[in-house]
């Protein structure tokens, strides 16, 4: 019960975040960003309809796709943001923000990245063409942020017949800087240092590694060129806050200590992406 309430409060920030990106960012400067919300802002200047009621519309044909393509969890998922989505565009007022497109379409851009990122993170949606993205990776192992680029670039290019020149332009900017955000949520916040330590006391090293930060070492074999000396590296990977707490461990027992670190994006396994026990 409490992770569906989680669940469903994420999804609920997202809806807002999106909303908010629309009518108060992207809608008021004309850019159509892509998406079914863009759609909208286009639909709404061509034929005066409301915006919201376009995003309901064209969800409820959505709704029918994610059920046959992703499944009955992705459906009760998407099926919160579907409908909450117009129902949150409809209260939130359509009001410029930011006078300078400029800062509103990066502003925007920005949240709706976050947004979206959010809704994927939780297996959801909002409905739209924030769907098919979802089915390529399902299907073909595209990355959602490509997917979503391919999708938005459909409603982009309408919008070049419909607005001027410059709003195009600042669409096709909007979707850069949108997949950037997503880029950067999906892979740059589970960023993780991997650590090799070479040091005579690698041993009790290690030791106060497992005790002190309580992450899992692994000892690798290995043989210096010069001395033909049999020892162990250490290896440990690690979050940024913890890394500073490992090299005061090696400062403390080996000062001498030969130490390599990089940074990788994502760590899936015991302690990273599950619950930790013995390693």
């Amino acid at each position: 019960m409490k992770k569906w309430f989680k669940k469903i409060m994420y999804i609920t920030i997202s809806i807002v975040l999106i909303a908010v990106a629309v009518n108060m960012f992207l809608g008021p400067h004309n850019i159509a960003a892509g998406g079914i919300t863009g759609l909208a802002i286009i639909l709404e200047e061509l034929y005066n309809i409301d915006r919201s009621l376009v995003v309901f519309i064209f969800n409820m044909g959505i709704l029918i796709i994610t059920y046959i393509f992703l499944g009955k969890e992705v459906f009760f998922n998407t099926v919160i943001g579907a409908l909450f989505l117009p129902i949150v565009m409809g209260f939130i007022p359509q009001t410029m923000l930011v006078n300078d497109t400029m800062l509103s379409m990066i502003v925007g851009s920005i949240l709706f990245g976050i947004a979206v990122s959010i809704l994927y993170n939780n297996n959801a949606s909002s409905g739209g063409t924030s769907i098919p993205p979802l089915i390529l990776k399902k299907y073909f192992n595209i990355s959602t942020s490509i997917g979503l680029f391919i999708t938005d670039g459909m409603v982009v290019i309408l919008s070049l017949f419909v607005f001027s020149v410059d709003s195009f332009f600042f669409a096709i900017t909007s979707i850069f800087i949108t997949s950037a955000a997503m880029n950067y949520i999906e892979s740059g916040i589970n960023k993780k240092k991997i650590v090799y330590i070479i040091s005579d006391m690698s041993d009790t090293i290690s030791q106060d590694i497992m005790k002190d930060i309580s992450k899992g070492v692994t000892m690798i074999p290995i043989i210096g060129a010069y001395k033909k000396k049999e020892m162990h590296m250490l290896m440990i990977t690690l979050g940024s806050k913890e890394y500073h707490q490992l090299v005061s461990i090696v400062n403390k027992y080996d000062k001498d200590a030969f130490m390599i670190t990089d940074t990788v994006s994502d760590v899936h396994g015991r302690g990273f992406t599950y619950e930790s026990g013995s390693v």
